[in-house]
């Protein structure tokens, strides 16, 4: 679609008059409540079943991804220059052909709590100019700071952000599992895992690794490896993976050293 098509935002503003979410799940719910508490005109969240109207200036599709294409395609005719986004982290525009588009991932969780959207970074992407500006601002006035991904690069962002919140809830479950066979709670484990966090964010991952591993101290690594086996032997082959890739990091900062 031209970028240069007669415009619905208002004069001297990328931001939208009125915006449609569409899904009601729980990306769904929380933007549609902070957009409307950052002073757009929200509608919705809509569930299925119940179109955006015919006026809306954006439509934000916050359904899963593999819904995107066909709620997408069973849009109704909006007025000349209605934008269409999707909220996916690894789905490309192409979900959105035919609609001038435009994606934006706030990179966090969100909750049966909610959330809050203010200090996130938004992965945006446009198919124009006016539609990536689009998403930049409504980025903005959620209090996100929008960052561009291009569409090959989707899957591969994607990836890390999972790796970075996904997979380290799973580590986290192991750790709980083999503390409880000692004894312990998760708690004691808390503020550990905060300190990691914290030291990795500060200095990345080479200078923050810590433990047997980066001291060269294989025979304390079999023992734990003896316990993994003993105590929770389904987890044993991704202790041993997280071993290896451990030992390639502790080389890295060798060989920086």
């Amino acid at each position: 679609m031209d970028s240069d098509s007669d415009s619905t935002l208002p004069a001297g503003t990328r931001l939208p008059r009125r915006v449609a979410v569409v899904g009601a799940g729980r990306m769904g719910t929380a933007l549609a409540g902070a957009l409307a508490a950052a002073g757009l005109h929200a509608d919705g969240p809509l569930g299925r079943g119940r179109p955006p109207a015919h006026d809306v200036d954006v439509v934000l599709l916050c359904v899963p991804d593999a819904q995107i294409a066909v709620a997408a395609a069973s849009l109704p005719d909006g007025r000349r220059g209605r934008l269409v986004g999707h909220c996916s982290a690894a789905t490309t525009l192409a979900a959105l052909a035919g609609h001038e588009a435009f994606s934006l991932h706030p990179l966090m969780t969100v909750t049966e709590r909610g959330a809050s959207f203010a200090g996130a970074t938004a992965a945006v992407a446009g198919a124009t100019p006016r539609a990536l500006s689009c998403a930049e601002e409504l980025a903005r006035a959620l209090g996100m700071r929008p960052v561009r991904v291009a569409d090959e690069d989707r899957a591969a962002y994607h990836a890390a952000a999972s790796v970075a919140s996904n997979f380290l809830v799973t580590l986290e479950g192991l750790a709980e599992r083999l503390a409880a066979s000692a004894g312990l709670q998760r708690e004691p484990l808390v503020a550990l895992v905060r300190a990691t966090v914290d030291n990795w964010a500060a200095a990345g991952a080479t200078a923050a690794l810590t433990g047997p591993i980066a001291r060269g101290d294989m025979a304390t690594v079999q023992r734990q490896r003896e316990a993994v086996a003993e105590r929770a032997p389904a987890d044993l082959a991704l202790f041993d993976t997280l071993a290896e890739a451990t030992r390639r990091l502790a080389a890295e900062r060798m060989a920086a050293a």
